[in-house]
């Protein structure tokens, strides 16, 4: 409680900010968390939003900057209007969030403000309220929505010559699947990006966008993360599939990776060491025959984390993966999703949602898994 807090930045992008506020600015403004007390200092064009939208008191920045000016400042910036108000609380010293702007942390050092650097800023974002709980499942649907879109046009597309999907007479690319997607997800309120479409040897880069027409019997990865444009919380989904046959390699490929994140699920609970779910799953897949590497100059096999925490932002804490650290706590929500990858195959991912328990694991995501299509 005797910690001054300071944020600098816009809630659209900063997810500290955003936590701390509950109102989303696009440009940048002032938080100041003052014995316990949460400050914001707004422009006029902002100030009477702010005061119907945050639980934080209001202060108006214009009123400020005459201070500022009274006082023989020909600048009153920033900076200064930050070190106005903490001499008003006869404060020298704050603690701001690691990616704190420079520039602005060296003119509050020139006026006399100490700064020192957090990186955990508000540790309590890792557990979710029931609130949050239920703002993330939103995001989720909305994830589910644009997914179903997916598989609605993937059905309704014919196998045209060398296996291209043709959809509506023309070849369906993941570009244009992509786009179904995102229109999907902006109708339902979310706001998509870089959303991944990518089939056959492309999926076997995880962070792959795709490009190109689809083509029958071959691997397809979808990965839809979208922002809930009212809340700022975001949902993530991950299916893979293959229009018209799957092959037994494919099949046998995707067996493994359901099943990986079967253990991962079976596993995951309060006080579990994060890498110990990681290694069961890597485990169960050299046990079935799919080791991790390089070859031929490329990665192959399972070479991602199996998880990461999901909120504000889209990778948060925790992280569970083979070099991550610490235990799971009750209330964390985190993602579950395994992968395997070998060009001579495809590609296979399966992500779900799990808001982690005393007793286990609670799966947020309900859209189904179907391998073909």
């Amino acid at each position: 409680m005797s910690e001054t807090l300071l944020i600098v930045a816009d809630s659209d992008r900063d997810a500290n900010m955003l936590y701390a506020t509950g109102i989303g600015v696009p440009d940048p403004f002032i938080f100041l968390q003052i014995a316990g007390r949460p400050f914001i200092v707004m422009s006029d064009l902002e100030i009477d939003r702010a005061k119907k939208k945050t639980p934080c008191r209001v202060l108006s920045l214009s009123e400020y900057q005459r201070k500022v000016r009274a006082r023989g400042s020909k600048r009153p910036d920033f900076a200064h209007v930050i070190h106005e108000i903490l001499r008003e609380k006869k404060i020298n010293r704050v603690i701001a969030p690691d990616n704190f702007p420079l520039g602005l942390a060296r003119e509050l050092k020139k006026l006399g403000i100490k700064i020192k650097p957090r990186g955990n800023f508000f540790p309590e974002r890792e557990f979710k309220s029931a609130d949050e709980v239920r703002k993330i499942s939103a995001a989720l649907t909305m994830a589910e929505v644009g997914m179903d879109e997916a598989m609605q046009v993937l059905r309704r597309s014919k196998i045209g010559r060398n296996h291209k999907l043709i959809y509506h007479g023309l070849p369906l690319t993941s570009e244009r699947l992509r786009a179904v997607i995102d229109c999907a997800i902006l109708r339902a309120g979310g706001l998509a990006a870089n959303t991944i479409v990518a089939g056959g040897k492309q999926a076997c880069d995880p962070h792959e966008g795709g490009y190109g027409p689809l083509r029958a019997n071959e691997l397809i990865i979808i990965d839809i993360f979208p922002r809930s444009q009212k809340t700022g919380y975001f949902g993530d989904i991950t299916r893979t599939v293959v229009r018209g046959r799957a092959s037994e390699a494919q099949r046998k490929l995707y067996d493994t990776v359901w099943q990986g994140q079967k253990i991962a699920f079976a596993k995951m609970r309060a006080r579990t060491e994060t890498s110990e779910i990681h290694k069961a799953v890597q485990d169960y897949f050299v046990q079935q025959g799919y080791k991790t590497g390089r070859r031929n100059g490329r990665m192959e096999g399972f070479f991602h984390g199996t998880g990461h925490g999901l909120g504000l932002e889209i990778h948060e804490a925790p992280r569970v993966g083979s070099t991550s650290t610490g235990k799971l706590k009750a209330g964390q929500v985190v993602t579950v999703e395994p992968g395997l990858y070998y060009p001579e195959i495809g590609g296979v991912r399966l992500e779900d949602v799990a808001l982690i328990t005393g007793n286990g694991a609670k799966n947020l995501t309900r859209f189904e898994k179907v391998l073909e299509i």
